[in-house]
């Protein structure tokens, strides 16, 4: 009981001292942390949006989009097959978000059909009625695999549009199967992330088709293989202006590997890009056989521009220049460098925190922490005397290795945060109680001084143990099956918990035993 090797000595005294000094950042404005040495620790455990007000937004990603897309990718093969297998149909190849649809005209090609179904895309299921009717539709398996992949995909585009923007600690989760959860503090005003986020930024090159002009455009004359695309805002010389394009995609801007905003020869804002080695051979490939031809660029089906090719362009890179801000410019070269998002973003609802009740919030979250924590410190000390004032020491210590904690791992702390870490508070000293409860036994037992504080370490050790672990456990469960506030109340609380396993065992007992061995008392104070 009396015997503290000096390494432990020197790693409680250590880890306290960590403690205190990484938490000490927390207490300062951001502006004089930034004016300290860059050797002292800055790091802040950051506020989250009920505490620091914000937005939040729930988004619906629409995945009908991205079966259509996939449908008319297939659409384009299937017609290039079925022509080569001479089969007949009527009413078209129409693609919808449920599958693709047309008729035969000879029914006894119905297993030809199949075949070339299957070897054009082995996840589509064909259903043949009357003898004539097809309906060609995703499997099951696949379709749900489409919609997880989707999701996955345009959680990290967005999560990296957003960490572009400066934005501190976004939460961005799935929610159900097609939702995605977007609380954003210290963000008041999101407009311009509602635009970041809004935007698909698909960036395609396709070539035009100069023999279709406007008017048969306006008239909707357009040859199959054809699509007509409005201008830009800003870029059409009328309302309502078409180009019609070949639906052929060059090349995509999936192969893009970066975008910058830069200026053009007349210095107009504009914005220059590269391609990886796939990209710029693609690209290279396609200007080499279209020179002198009209070569659109295309973002979220809208041209920009359509400058004509020149000469091969095979370094791997271009520019877009069109009617652009320096913002615009930016922004777009931004939504280039994070990636096209696979399917667009519905705002399904939109709430701004104002910062003032997130004041209040903290305001009311801090008062009841103090009352709380106070009146723990008042009851271990009128019950416990001297090693109730112990308790409280190893109580602040503890307290300070939790927002240490929180400052190392960036966590943010909301209100359920707030919560767990005074709640955390009572279970650290309630670990103080039983051993100071089972000291007194061993006391009234008629033990020594050093035999009643070594029992009282050593029997409540276990019960300590199994009640700190069982917590643990359920605050693992509701950080890997809870969201927003509930994993933020699991952090906190895991953390105390831990936290107060080291004070509570470590700390007081080293008190206790620095006391023993200076005062030498006849008695234990409890």
């Amino acid at each position: 009981m009396l015997y503290f090797p000096k390494w432990l000595v020197s790693l409680i005294l250590g880890v306290c001292a960590l403690g205190v000094l990484l938490t000490l950042p927390n207490l300062f404005t951001a502006q004089t942390i930034n004016s300290l040495p860059g050797w002292l620790p800055k790091k802040q455990v950051s506020l989250g949006l009920d505490l620091r007000g914000g937005s939040y937004l729930l988004l619906e990603v629409d995945i009908n989009a991205v079966l259509t897309e996939r449908f008319n990718n297939d659409i384009d093969s299937l017609r290039t097959e079925f022509r080569n297998g001479k089969i007949g149909y009527t009413a078209g190849l129409n693609a919808g978000p449920n599958g693709v649809s047309f008729t035969l005209t000879d029914p006894s090609r119905g297993d030809d059909v199949r075949g070339i179904v299957k070897k054009t895309d082995d996840e589509l299921d064909v259903a043949i009625s009357n003898g004539t009717d097809v309906t060609l539709t995703p499997n099951p398996v696949a379709l749900q695999r489409a919609t997880t992949d989707t999701v996955a995909r345009s959680i990290e585009i967005v999560r990296r549009r957003i960490d572009e923007t400066g934005t501190k600690e976004p939460i961005i989760e799935q929610e159900g199967q097609d939702r995605i959860l977007l609380q954003l503090p210290g963000v008041e005003n999101p407009e311009e992330v509602k635009r970041l986020i809004g935007q698909t930024a698909k960036l395609t090159f396709q070539m035009v088709d100069p023999s279709v002009t406007p008017d048969d455009a306006a008239r909707g004359r357009i040859p199959a293989g054809d699509e007509a695309l409005p201008l830009a805002d800003g870029r059409g010389r009328q309302n309502g202006q078409l180009t019609v394009v070949k639906k052929r995609i060059m090349v995509s801007g999936d192969t893009l590997t970066d975008a910058r905003l830069s200026f053009d020869q007349y210095s107009a804002p504009a914005v220059s890009f590269k391609f990886d080695s796939i990209g710029a051979r693609r690209f290279g490939d396609a200007t080499r056989e279209n020179v002198g031809k009209l070569f659109a660029i295309v973002l979220d089906r809208k041209v920009i521009s359509a400058p004509r090719i020149n000469e091969p362009i095979t370094q791997g890179s271009g520019i877009i220049t069109g009617s652009f801000t320096s913002q615009s410019a930016e922004e777009l070269a931004l939504l280039l460098r994070a990636g096209a998002l696979p399917a667009p973003l519905k705002i399904l609802e939109e709430r701004t925190v104002g910062p003032g009740l997130g004041a209040d919030s903290i305001h009311a979250g801090a008062l009841a922490s103090i009352v709380g924590v106070t009146l723990v410190v008042v009851f271990m000390v009128v019950f416990y005397g001297l090693f109730g004032l112990y308790a409280d020491i190893a109580l602040f210590f503890n307290l300070c290795l939790i927002m240490a904690s929180l400052s190392l791992l960036g966590a943010t702390l909301t209100l359920p945060g707030i919560a767990g870490i005074a709640l955390t508070m009572g279970m650290a000293v309630d670990a103080n109680v039983l051993i100071y409860e089972r000291i007194r036994e061993e006391v009234r037992g008629g033990r020594t001084i050093i035999s009643s504080l070594q029992a009282g370490f050593e029997r409540a050790f276990g019960t300590i143990l199994d009640s700190h672990v069982t917590t643990l456990v359920a605050g693992a469960l509701m950080f890997w099956l809870g969201s927003g506030p509930v994993k933020g109340f699991a952090v906190t609380l895991s953390l105390g918990v831990i936290t107060s396993l080291f004070s509570a065992i470590l700390v007081t007992r080293l008190l206790i035993v620095t006391w023993v061995r200076r005062v030498k008392p006849k008695e234990i104070p409890i």
